[in-house]
């Protein structure tokens, strides 16, 4: 489901495109574009006069933000300036959308849809500023702010959405819409915002549009809930390391754990539940039972019977979106939220994963196998369980591609690998980044990049905040401080958020190259809303199906894998000399090593997933029980478990991006795959005409055309599973067409 600029539902995630392979095992999210400077639309003539309230303290937030480019002067907002300028842009922003519903002049395109996209402008400021900072640096104050207006904020959405007077005006234009003159874009702003309002209960009357406005108010509530639960049971979570313990871990493992413990003010060595640390932790510490102590702890987020407990707060976010489903005409959630995606059904989103999971269930069966062979080989007595499958994952890959995790990470410095992934845009979109110190940000890591197309114009600010701290969110994901606006002429502020390790001063950080595919995962996310050239921003960047959004994410990773990249930016960080050929090889050989793991990993939590929500009867449901069901019905591996439990599962239950939609990193993973075979078809993985045509269809089209229209515009025809499956080293199979 997409929204319109002025359905701001939430604050409770802001990951729009959230997640990279640190978060799932294949999430791996122009030739010239035309650098004339768009011209700056008019506000229509038949404007509605409305009367705007002012703040009336010197309040950041409230006032024109003289900075360059108009970037968020984060250097002066505080905690105390958001509730002010919320209670001030809230008014505005009613009073905009009362005058627009109520207005005597019939409903035209200029003064009902376009009028609601200028509208706004001032909330949806606010909204992205302090959703950032909610995501990346949260404290107690943000976090109250954050509960306060989560549910104020669906209120508002829904009051918009709900408004029978607005929505009369949208649906007399779209019934009409053939005789309306509308060029493309205006015609597909007009269709998604109908379809938008449509399923956010337009349509809905009586008792039936108050309920569905009360749901999705206690939605937003609970979402919040869920994600600041998850955030205080995991970095409420360390385990002390003795010096035995050091003396058996790689070094960089040893560095992350004293920087974990000085975040903390604490003395000495600590593992956290960050992914960055837990586990290359669990790849290679020799210690069993910390490895399980560690594990369960990682696996048990959300699920401790404390105050931080998400088991409820699962079923309560179940049964109001079934609720919901049911209020609009659906049999469950799941068939509303995959009614507005590529995949169409539940059914074709389960039929997807059902093709990948047996190729791949063989698969981590002789990964199992393998190792099974490793622990008796040493002499040990016990059974493969899951807090194993890692540390004897990497000895068994160690041995086959005689590569050691310590020897790949001195050729992968964070610093390169940012050249690297600027690098590959500029062979293909023909822009570069040149680094800014100008910027005002939120933090001392976060650094800034003005992007410029060919003629040396900046047509985008890209914010780079790259490592793990207290108060920061774990994972990866891009979001934006500002849409790209054609009405305008402003350019996109795009932010990607990873959490590496930070080094010691003076030391530089360096990425293992799962770490590396994360950060070109992201920032293929962030040209997908950096080089967004659109007329509105409802319809720019990643305002896109869900199940297609990942798709220029992943499609960007394969130009890491490209020995064209490596041999140029793979370079020792105290040498400089680039990696050695025959490295370079066992590195590029490795990549799909332990894939039947990672998918069958992925796809537990996609079945898992969609499970919950074709189910009707949430309330009934036992959060462990229901996930060892869903597992066991598909002969799962008792050693492979969901990648994330129920109780942890931002993805799911910390908003709706990705709920009932887990699938669509495999969708977009057949995408991907098969969209990047173009460019090994061609010979040149730059190839100029390709390029060319990902740019137009893709990376800056966003939402102006329905995506697999979009798909065969760049591809020439629709996608199937073939690439996908031989990548990933699976078994081969007849070529499956993906279209729901």
């Amino acid at each position: 489901m997409k929204y319109t600029n002025i359905l701001i539902l939430s604050l409770s995630v802001v990951f729009v495109v959230a997640c990279s392979p640190s978060d799932s095992p294949d999430e791996r999210e122009q030739a010239e574009a035309d650098a004339a400077p768009v011209e700056t639309v008019e506000p229509a003539a038949v404007e509605p006069e409305v009367e705007m309230k002012t703040a009336t303290d010197d309040n950041p937030l409230l006032a024109e933000w003289d900075t360059p480019f108009g970037v968020p002067p984060l250097d002066q907002i505080e905690e105390a300036h958001f509730l002010p300028a919320y209670d001030v842009a809230l008014a505005n922003h009613s009073a905009e959308i009362e005058a627009i519903a109520t207005s005597e002049e019939a409903p035209t395109f200029e003064n009902t849809i376009l009028a609601m996209e200028q509208s706004g402008r001032e909330l949806g400021k606010i909204s992205r500023v302090f959703s950032n900072l909610a995501s990346s640096a949260t404290n107690d104050e943000i976090r109250a702010i954050q509960r306060e207006m989560s549910p104020r904020l669906a209120a508002h959405s829904a009051s918009i959405t709900l408004n029978p007077d607005l929505f009369a005006r949208i649906d007399t234009l779209y019934q009409n819409r053939d005789g309306l003159d509308l060029s493309p874009q205006q015609a597909r702003l007009l269709e998604t915002t109908h379809e938008d309002f449509i399923r956010a209960g337009a349509q809905l009357e009586g008792e039936d549009r108050e309920r569905f406005a009360e749901i999705r108010s206690s939605l937003a509530g609970l979402y919040t809930q869920f994600a600041q639960n998850e955030q205080a049971d995991r970095e409420a979570w360390t385990l002390e390391l003795g010096a035995e313990d050091l003396a058996e871990l790689p070094d960089y493992i040893v560095a992350a754990a004293a920087g974990a413990a000085a975040d903390r003010d604490m003395e000495g060595h600590v593992v956290t539940l960050a992914r960055s640390s837990v586990e290359p932790f669990l790849q290679s510490s020799p210690n069993r039972a910390q490895r399980e102590t560690a594990w369960r702890a990682w696996t048990l987020r959300g699920d401790n019977d404390n105050d931080n407990d998400n088991k409820d707060t699962i079923r309560e976010i179940l049964a109001l979106r079934l609720e919901q489903a049911n209020l609009l005409g659906f049999e469950t959630f799941a068939h509303y939220r995959t009614a507005g995606t590529m995949a169409g059904t539940p059914e074709a989103a389960r039929s997807l994963m059902e093709q990948v999971w047996w190729p791949a269930r063989d698969r981590a069966l002789e990964e199992a196998a393998d190792i099974e062979a490793r622990i008796a080989n040493a002499g040990m007595q016990h059974e493969l369980a899951p807090w194993d499958w890692r540390y004897y994952t990497q000895q068994v890959r160690a041995e086959r591609y005689d590569l050691d995790e310590s020897e790949v990470k001195a050729y992968l410095q964070l610093d390169n690998m940012i050249d690297a992934m600027f690098y590959v845009s500029e062979q293909l979109f023909d822009i570069t980044f040149v680094e800014r110190d100008d910027i005002p940000t939120y933090h001392p890591d976060v650094r800034v990049w003005a992007m410029q197309n060919p003629e040396g114009e900046v047509a985008g600010i890209f914010y780079g905040d790259f490592f793990a701290r207290p108060g920061k969110r774990g994972g990866a994901w891009m979001s934006s401080f500002r849409l790209q606006n054609g009405m305008t002429g402003e350019i996109p502020l795009i932010l990607n958020n990873c959490n590496y390790n930070k080094p010691a001063s003076g030391e530089p950080a360096l990425l293992s190259f799962t770490d590396a595919v994360t950060l070109f995962h992201e920032f293929g996310h962030g040209l997908h809303g950096l080089l967004s050239d659109t007329e509105y921003p409802s319809l720019a960047g990643t305002s896109v199906d869900r199940d297609f959004v990942e798709f220029p994410a992943q499609i960007y990773e394969h130009w890491l894998s490209q020995s064209e990249v490596l041999q140029k930016f793979a370079l020792h960080h105290e040498t400089g000399e680039p990696m050695p050929p025959e490295l370079l090889d066992r590195v590029l050989a490795a990549t799909n090593f332990n894939q039947g793991f990672a998918t069958v990993e992925f796809l537990n939590s996609g079945f898992v997933d969609l499970a919950y929500h074709l189910n009707t009867d949430p309330a009934a449901i036992e959060i462990d029980a229901f996930e060892n069901e869903v597992l066991a019905s598909r002969q799962n591996l008792d050693e492979i478990p969901m990648r994330h439990r129920s109780t942890h599962f931002l993805h799911t239950f910390a908003g709706e991006g990705y709920s009932s939609g887990y699938y669509s990193y495999l969708w977009a993973g057949v995408l991907d795959n098969d969209g990047f075979a173009a460019f090994e078809e061609a010979g040149n993985i730059f190839d100029g005409e390709l390029a060319q045509k990902l740019y137009e269809n893709v990376f800056s089209a966003g939402d102006t055309q329905p995506a697999m229209d979009a798909y065969v515009g760049f591809r020439g025809r629709e996608p199937n599973v073939e690439a996908l499956l031989r990548n990933r080293g699976f078994v081969d199979t007849d070529v499956v067409n993906i279209e729901g």
